[in-house]
């Protein structure tokens, strides 16, 4: 319990502003889900998500789509995580639902990190209760995962071993939130990370 209270803590005061629900219904080849940071401007998040998604769109050889998930992207809120797990894995089986060939790349930037960590099952963010996790069958159809700033890196915390060959984790420099540095603007600069993480996700889709 005391590992878990520790991810919420890390994820407090860093990284979006709520904003309108974007519900994805077309089959595309490639669903991407991103989770923004703790009160993060932008639609998708100015720091991650959007420019990263950018990249995606322009990158990726097949059609593809955004989803935003819809959830407070507040600490001052106990259930923030919760609502961000039960948003994205109910977006996750609907569409895997609609679309039989689609698949997905989940993103997370900072507490959207701890929220993609949920979906995903991985323990020290399952113990915090009322995550809601893709069910074992669903495995095969995640194509990537792509965290950023993720407090559950600084607790030494992964990904659950299915998705580990598929997941990129990127955490600059200095940062406090994933990597224990001492500089707070670090936390933010993920400037550098995004075309690399573009590619990550291209080789595996």
């Amino acid at each position: 319990m005391a590992r878990a209270f520790a991810v919420l803590l890390l994820a407090a005061g860093f990284g979006a502003t709520a904003g309108l629900h974007a519900w994805a219904m077309s089959c595309v080849a490639v669903d991407v889900a991103i989770a923004r940071g703790t009160h993060e401007p932008g639609y998708l998040g100015s720091a991650v998500g959007d420019p990263l998604y950018d990249r995606l769109w322009h990158a990726l050889s097949v059609s593809s789509q955004a989803y935003r998930v819809s959830y407070p992207a507040d600490l001052l809120d106990p259930a923030s995580v919760s609502r961000g797990t039960q948003d994205m894995t109910a977006h996750v089986l609907q569409q895997a639902a609609i679309c039989p060939e689609q698949r997905f790349v989940l993103v997370g930037f900072s507490q959207g990190a701890v929220v993609v960590h949920g979906v995903l099952g991985t323990e020290t963010v399952t113990t915090l209760g009322g995550i809601y996790s893709l069910p074992v069958g669903l495995e095969s159809r995640v194509a990537a995962v792509l965290l950023f700033g993720d407090p559950v890196r600084r607790l030494g915390g992964n990904v659950p071993d299915l998705y580990s060959a598929r997941t990129g984790n990127y955490c600059t420099s200095g940062d406090p939130i994933c990597g224990g540095g001492i500089d707070p603007n670090a936390h933010t600069n993920y400037w550098w990370a995004l075309w690399p993480a573009t590619e990550f996700a291209e080789c595996r889709v």
